[in-house]
């Protein structure tokens, strides 16, 4: 009986003879930097080859110098990085090189994780009915927060102790982050008197413009055009739409609004796809806006540009206008569309838009709407860029300055952006990434 062939021999080489180390080919970001960063030349070189040797071929010094500054080349470097990174994935010829029955068995597993498949998918579409049921749950919360912030009722006896609790812990919390500080008196404030109520502004003023300028992301969509309109703006909230799987986020503006456009809601409503992705997870689809009616001449979301001309034969000039695309936190209305056309250089371009327009509709939905009071007070700020931990086995890829250092905190500590005592107030218009600083 012959003796059947171990693993190791049925395994396939690489066009250099070298023995692949996984099913997959190895990423590049695996490979010894060493591998890619030098040439590779014989440890032993022999003076003289015998008649029965391969001449093994050597590598000049300045040859080798030429490689070695080729591999040091950024563009170089990037493109071996590209070359390598569109091979992962790909077969490294491992799996075809095993005896069938193994093949087979694999094929096996395979449908296993078909069945697994089916039942994540399930977890995740119970998921989001959970989500949907609990977002009406939600509702009656979010309706006595809009009926503050208009003013059409002051906040009872029960919503005030609660709150001046959660106003004590968030001061214990402060003051246990600065040590050296004495603790700060924590204010009660008294009922206030019909006179008191009648002379106050109505409500909670500029309260989502401010909730939105106080996120890091959103406030780089708006602006000073984008104000006048955005403090009309009275409530936020979340909805589902009943077609398909995904979610609507609502914008309802106050009268006042209407001297920018006549819509009294903006909403974007974000799709998902209807088979969930490889994770488990939606995928995102599409997303659809309203189009805004804009009353003439107060499109926020273009400017007119004036440019003189003069004629070549008459000397005389004219006033040409010409309207132009402008940023403006209103374009959010308005999501990008991939192109008809391929084209690699745009089609990158779409694909950065339409992940960063769908990562702004998924931090209002998971983030500001169920906390806008902490982003309007700025104690979300505290939070925002949290995870500032380095692992210790990064460290070597830095090197130590501890002159030029402003970095008083301790080595692997999380770095969290301090809040301002009173966020990004209407009256202060404080820029919030001033809120970042250390």
């Amino acid at each position: 009986m012959s003796e059947q062939p171990s693993s190791a021999q049925n395994i396939k080489l690489t066009p250099q003879g070298d023995i692949a180390p996984t099913p997959q080919n190895t990423p590049a970001a695996h490979l010894s930097h060493s591998v890619m960063s030098r040439p590779q030349v014989p440890s032993t070189l022999s003076e003289e080859v015998g008649e029965d040797d391969e001449e093994i071929p050597v590598i000049s010094s300045g040859a080798a110098a030429g490689l070695a500054g080729l591999a040091s080349n950024p563009a170089f470097a990037s493109l071996v990085q590209g070359r390598l990174s569109s091979l992962v994935g790909r077969s490294s010829g491992y799996i075809e090189s095993l005896p069938a029955p193994v093949r087979r068995r694999i094929t096996g597993l395979k449908g296993v994780q078909a069945e697994h498949a089916k039942i994540e998918a399930e977890f995740q579409k119970e998921i989001f009915e959970l989500e949907k049921k609990f977002a009406e749950k939600y509702r009656p919360l979010y309706e006595k927060r809009r009926a503050l912030i208009e003013g059409s009722r002051e906040p009872s006896k029960d919503e005030i102790e609660k709150g001046e609790k959660e106003e004590d812990e968030d001061e214990e919390d402060f003051d246990s982050e600065d040590e050296d500080e004495e603790p700060r008196p924590r204010e009660r404030i008294p009922e206030p008197t019909a006179e008191e109520l009648a002379s106050a502004p109505k409500g909670i003023p500029e309260f989502w413009l401010t909730a939105l300028k106080n996120h890091l992301g959103l406030s780089e969509l708006i602006t000073e055009r984008d104000e006048e309109a955005l403090k009309f703006l009275i409530d936020v909230r979340l909805s589902y739409p009943t077609e398909k799987p995904g979610f609507t986020l609502v914008f309802e503006f106050e009268e006042g609004a209407k001297a920018f456009f006549s819509n009294t809601t903006l909403e974007k409503t974000y799709y998902y796809q209807d088979e969930v992705g490889y994770e488990g997870d939606f995928v995102y689809d599409h997303a659809v806006g309203t189009e805004i009616q804009w009353v003439e001449g107060k499109n926020l979301t273009v400017r007119v540009e004036t440019k003189k001309q003069r004629n070549k034969n008459t000397n005389q000039t004219r006033i040409v206008k010409k309207v132009v695309p402008t940023d403006s936190f209103f374009s959010f209305f308005t999501p990008p569309v991939p192109p008809e056309d391929e084209d690699e250089d745009i089609e990158e371009d779409i694909d950065e838009k339409l992940e960063l327009d769908y990562q702004i509709g998924e931090d209002l939905k998971e983030r500001v709407i169920p906390r806008a009071i902490d982003f309007f007070t700025g104690k979300a700020l505290r939070y925002e860029q949290g995870d500032g931990d380095f692992d210790s086995e990064d460290d070597d890829e830095f090197d130590e300055d501890e002159e030029d250092s402003d970095d008083d905190e301790p080595r692997g500590s999380v770095r969290k952006a301090p809040a301002p005592p009173s966020g990004n107030t209407p009256a202060s218009h404080q820029d919030p990434q001033e809120c970042k600083q250390s």
